[in-house]
Order: structure tokens, then C-alpha cells, then sequence
């Protein structure tokens, strides 16, 4: 049985993982900001689940989740990096203040809870960290410069933790999401420039807040990623990044695919830099 401290569990992907975990058997210390707002997945299981209310931009509030974690289970087996949101807005237009408070969530709160949770991996030699990105993070789109570059810099620190805790019997990867059938686009999930600047409207502009209608017809089920995550976890192989949804896999084959393209084409001219 393994023990699990997974960020933003309000609703989506969060959500749907929390809810395999514990239908597996294991247990789930299930956070949230607020943590009424999981106490309809943690009720029925008094023994198994604790929720927790964290935010992971206060380091006050990661250090007192960890306790209260700690004191109900005693160790921290997976540690699922989920909580996140985005952030619409020409780079021009990009507010720094808000740059700043989207990479403490995308970013560097989820690095304070690899550094809290890490102690006790490195003593018990076992442990995973699952850190949730985005396609955004394989190619960015208009608008998403600033949450595009949060998810790519946690793919790369992945890439480098992997490395580093792969000798001492821990796991890091990549968890990459396309569309889902989420609340990613409603209310806070979403936010923008204050500062638009016209010539933009035409481009940036239709991705802002607001200027679309989220249907809510994504293909990707929220509850069926949590249960893929579980199983590959209680699996024996894991994959650097774990891509999910058909679309997002074909989304990122693609753009590798005219990355590997371009640098074919430019070949000869890169390695003219070389000494002779």
C-alpha cells in the first residue's frame, strides 16, 4: 500500500487521480486550497484518505500539510505535482507580477514540495514524483507564452530530477495532458492580461478569457487519466513523459517530428561552427 500527497484535487485530472487511488487501495492525502472542496471524494474512505488544505504558494502551508500528512500516515510514497493554472496574455503584454504568481504555482511551489517530500523518499530509498505538465509545454500557442514556458521549465527540472534520483531508487516523471474535459477554462483555471494591447485582438485576443465559450466536449476523461496513472505507477516500467489523450500524442508526435525536420535541414550550416 502505498501513500500518495496529490495538489489540486478540487476537480479534473487532480480529482480523477485522488479517486483511482483510493478505489485501488491506497492511500491519498487529497489537497486543495480549500479543503472542503474534496470532501466528497474523501468520505468514504475514513481510513484511507486525509484531506488537506494546501496552497502551494505558501511555504507555510506546504510545511503544515506535510505534517498533518505525516502524522496520519507517517511516510510519503508518490508525491503528484497537479495543481496549476494558466494564463493568457501577448508576451508584450505580460504583467510581471502575475508571470511571478503563475510560475509560484506552475513552478516553484511544486519544487518546494519535491524538496519536503524528498528527505523521506532518499531514507526509505523508494519513492515518485509525478509532475503534471501540459502539450503547451511540447509547443506553445498563441497567448500561452507565459503558462507554455512554467510547464516546459517543470518537464526539464523533471528531466534533470529523473537522473539525479534514479540512484537512489526514485522515480520522476512526467505526466503531459492534452485537452480535457476539465474546469481548466472556467473562472480562476484561466486568467489574463489587464494590460491588452490592440494589436493583438486578432491573434491573442480570441484566446483570451471571456472571448470563448468552453463547451466542455474535450475528449479526454478526467477520471480515466487518474486511473492510467495509477496503473502505470503500480506497473514495472515507467516512461520518461506519460503523453495523455490520442489527440495530445498525435499533437506532440507532429512537433517532434518538424523539430527533427528543421534540424536535418540546417544541418550542415550548425556543425560549420565545429573546429577543423
Amino acid at each position: 500500500m502505498k501513500t500518495w500527497l496529490i495538489t489540486g484535487c478540487s476537480s479534473g485530472i487532480g480529482a480523477g487521480i485522488a479517486k483511482a487511488v483510493l478505489k485501488s487501495g491506497d492511500q491519498a492525502i487529497v489537497t486543495a486550497r480549500n479543503k472542503e472542496k474534496v470532501m466528497d471524494i474523501v468520505k468514504d474512505y475514513p481510513n484511507t484518505a486525509l484531506a488537506v488544505s494546501l496552497d502551494v504558494c505558501d511555504g507555510e502551508s506546504i510545511q503544515n500539510a506535510m505534517k498533518e500528512a505525516n502524522e496520519k500516515f507517517g511516510t510519503i510514497d508518490v508525491l503528484v505535482n497537479n495543481a496549476g493554472y494558466g494564463y493568457r496574455a501577448a508576451i508584450e503584454e505580460g504583467e510581471i507580477e502575475a508571470v511571478q504568481k503563475l510560475y509560484q504555482t506552475n513552478l516553484f511551489g511544486p519544487i518546494e514540495l519535491i524538496k519536503a517530500v524528498l528527505p523521506g523518499m532518499r531514507a526509505q530509498k523508494s519513492g515518485f514524483i509525478l509532475n503534471v505538465t501540459s502539450i503547451a509545454a511540447a509547443r506553445s500557442a498563441i497567448g500561452s507564452g507565459y503558462y507554455a514556458s512554467s510547464k516546459a521549465a517543470l518537464e526539464l527540472l523533471t528531466n534533470g530530477l529523473m537522473k539525479e534520483l534514479k540512484p537512489l531508487g526514485i522515480t520522476a516523471m512526467v505526466v503531459q495532458p492534452g485537452a480535457f474535459r476539465t474546469r481548466f477554462y472556467d473562472g480562476e483555471s484561466l486568467q489574463g492580461t489587464q494590460s491588452a494591447i490592440g494589436d493583438y485582438e486578432n491573434t491573442v485576443g480570441k484566446t483570451r478569457p471571456g472571448n470563448f465559450e468552453n463547451k466542455h466536449q474535450q475528449a479526454g476523461d478526467p477520471d480515466k487519466a487518474g486511473e492510467v496513472i495509477v496503473n502505470v505507477l503500480k506497473g514495472d516500467k515507467y516512461p520518461e513523459i506519460l503523453t495523455l489523450g490520442a489527440a495530445a500524442v498525435d499533437a506532440v508526435k507532429t512537433t517532434l517530428e518538424e523539430k527533427i525536420k528543421e534540424l536535418e535541414e540546417w544541418r550542415e550550416i550548425s556543425a560549420s561552427c565545429d573546429y577543423e
